[in-house]
């Protein structure tokens, strides 16, 4: 299997599959204000150049927005309303602890490339885009880059993320909470294979008005593994060894677990209101990206 070292050296996006990806554009369910005007509209009532509707006036509106040629006909005044354009948050957080550095094909490779693809939708759209790489921590960071000519710096970063550390999902997106005040579009990357459990960082993400998104990724050897016989099994990521004797009744039971944790996780996340999408690393990234990922509406 790939190590990190592979992972880190291997081609994040081609360029014919970069060209597929400036059709796309991220979608938000819901409207975002950001601190800078962007290429966005919202719902919102405004003061860009773009009419959108008349209210009432009352006492105190600023008299520059007056329509005098409608008092001139209906001796009424009238107040001009216009669209609000603002740009869009994209926040990617991504899982580089050690059991990411794992699979065929390789799951750190695997994400990298997702939020690679996004990240690359999101800059050439003019979104204001985000990335954090999290094991126990938040331990790489790229915030608010904006634009094209930022897409050779995203991918370096990407590449340059290694995989290490032990996870502590609810520490990491607590960290993130914190320093991201603003709202938008969040990805959460993951095989939230976390021994502190999923609910405490995603708890940290809900109720902040976010669009949120968990994708969870596994391998296929962690779906289905290929195990028999006496052996000394080590977590990759605390070291911590079991030995067992692994037949047909231990892989039943194994594969009847790790089904109930992605259908207790996927009821989590429905249930209060984060969109959930499960892939293993055999699904061709760039499918999850064009069908998949459409298909939820995160993309047009």
């Amino acid at each position: 299997m790939p190590g990190a070292a592979a992972a880190a050296d291997a081609e994040l996006l081609s360029a014919d599959f970069m060209a597929r990806l400036e059709q796309l554009e991220i979608l938000s369910r819901k409207i975002f204000a950001g601190r800078m005007k962007g290429e966005r509209r919202s719902k919102r009532r405004g003061e860009s150049v773009e009419f959108a509707d008349y209210r009432n006036y009352v006492v105190g509106d600023d008299l520059r927005f007056l329509d005098w040629n409608v008092y001139a006909r209906l001796e009424k005044l009238f107040l001009k309303l216009f669209m609000e354009e603002e740009d869009l948050n994209v926040s990617v957080l991504l899982d580089c602890s050690r059991s990411m550095d794992w699979g065929d094909p390789h799951k750190g490779l695997y994400v990298k490339r997702v939020a690679a693809a996004l990240a690359y939708i999101g800059l050439v759209n003019y979104d204001r885009v985000s990335l954090y790489a999290f094991a126990d921590r938040l331990v790489h960071e790229m915030r608010g880059v904006r634009g094209r000519r930022m897409a050779s710096q995203v991918m370096g970063f990407l590449q340059g993320i290694g995989l290490d550390g032990r996870s502590n999902m609810a520490n990491a997106c607590k960290q993130f909470a914190i320093r991201h005040r603003g709202k938008g579009v969040v990805l959460l990357i993951s095989d939230f294979m976390d021994k502190t459990g999923f609910a405490d960082g995603l708890r940290y993400l809900v109720g902040r008005n976010l669009d949120l998104y968990a994708i969870h990724v596994l391998s296929p050897q962690e779906i289905d593994p290929q195990l028999a016989g006496d052996l000394k099994l080590k977590d990759v990521e605390d070291d911590e060894v079991a030995e067992v004797t692994i037949g047909k009744a231990l892989l039943d039971r194994y594969r009847a677990n790790l089904q109930s944790f992605c259908l207790d996780l996927k009821n989590y996340c429905t249930q209060r209101g984060v969109t959930y999408l499960f892939t293993n690393t055999r699904v061709a990234f760039d499918v999850l990206v064009m069908s998949y990922l459409r298909q939820r509406g995160l993309l047009r």
